[in-house]
């Protein structure tokens, strides 16, 4: 809905985040956009305000920039918010993940023109399904609860004058969303705490914990994640659907170390593999802080350093490559959390 009032067109550019989740370039393409992925940066793991003012310079007619807040953290707003007002770009935020995070005080969600957050069955609050549609344009409101409810018009019979779809929510996962809103502080103070907890169980490791703007913003805290220092990663190759490892004194990977959660019969995932190395998306266009280059392969670069046919440093590469998502969930114990950590400092031995 946010893709259609922002008036995405056939064949039209939009710029997007790069690590995410598909879920967030899908509805994009649905309307026919031709999705320009923008690399990610080291700070908050968000889209780099250096590469999408590079992508401005590169395609100057684009007026949509899709933003997502990758695991809760709000990326760099006040620097995206000011490149886009100079090209007279609508934001569209996906705040997914990020229900609850603030920047400088004010909730991810309020920030682009028309903002989205989930209600799926793993975010922060739950009704097991569906999500909402944030906007301050009350005209906008009023057209996605038409369109929403298969764009019936105001009379006696069933009317339609425009394509309608059926994406509302039903009462019983309104009123499960309703119940639990009551307590997202609750839920986002157990979920910094799961990762103080881990950021301090790790401290010895050559690991840090998924940054943030300390000044600025508040996360979430929906996913705890790690990322391995350059030095200390064992050879570790990907394939689409496989990996291999080697394993090394002293050093380790995540695929190591999710087989080894894994078995325990607990769940990390890897970090959001980026969306230019996706294979349904890698012919689009990527951008980073260096320029222009579309994602030939897998092949990962260290440290995101500039490779050997000179294509410019990928931040997203190195990320999805280092890093994984560790078991986060409100209702796991401090005791198991605990074992969580006690078995990854296992992996660096």
């Amino acid at each position: 809905m946010a893709a259609k009032l922002a008036g995405i067109r056939p064949g039209q550019r939009i710029f997007s985040s790069d690590m995410t989740f598909d879920a967030t370039i899908n509805p994009m393409v649905y309307e026919g956009a031709c999705p320009v992925f923008i690399d990610t940066e080291y700070d908050t793991w968000n889209m780099d305000p250096a590469a999408l003012e590079k992508a401005f310079a590169l395609y100057p007619d684009v007026k949509v920039v899709v933003l997502a807040h990758l695991y809760g953290t709000p990326g760099k707003i006040d620097e995206i918010k000011e490149i886009c007002g100079r090209h007279s770009a609508v934001i569209i935020e996906d705040a997914a993940e990020s229900f609850g995070a603030t920047y400088k005080g004010v909730q991810t969600g309020s920030f682009g023109r028309y903002n989205c957050i989930s209600f799926n069955g793993n975010k922060i609050i739950t009704g097991s399904a569906g999500g909402m549609l944030l906007t301050d344009d009350l005209e906008a409101a009023d057209k996605v609860r038409k369109w929403s409810t298969q764009s019936r018009e105001n009379a006696p019979w069933y009317q339609h004058e425009e394509l309608g779809y059926n994406y509302r929510m039903s009462n019983v996962i309104a009123g499960i969303v309703r119940g639990q809103i009551s307590y997202l502080d609750e839920h986002i103070a157990q979920k910094k705490a799961i990762y103080e907890r881990y950021r301090e169980g790790f401290r010895n490791l050559p690991v840090s914990m998924n940054p943030y703007d300390v000044s600025n913003s508040e996360p979430n805290f929906w996913l705890s994640c790690l990322l391995i220092d350059s030095d200390f990663m064992c050879r570790q190759v990907r394939g689409e659907c496989e990996a291999l490892y080697n394993p090394e004194h002293g050093k380790s990977c995540p695929t190591e170390i999710l087989n080894v959660i894994g078995s325990i019969n607990a769940e990390g995932r890897p970090i959001w593999k980026p969306m230019h190395m996706q294979p349904i998306y890698r012919r689009n266009d990527f951008v980073t802080r260096e320029g222009s280059g579309r994602a030939k392969t897998n092949t990962y670069v260290p440290g995101g350093a500039v490779g050997k046919d000179g294509m410019p440093s990928d931040v997203g590469m190195d990320i999805f490559h280092r890093g994984l998502c560790l078991p986060s969930d409100i209702k796991m114990t401090p005791e198991q959390q605990e074992k969580i950590i006690e078995i990854v400092k296992a992996c660096f031995d």
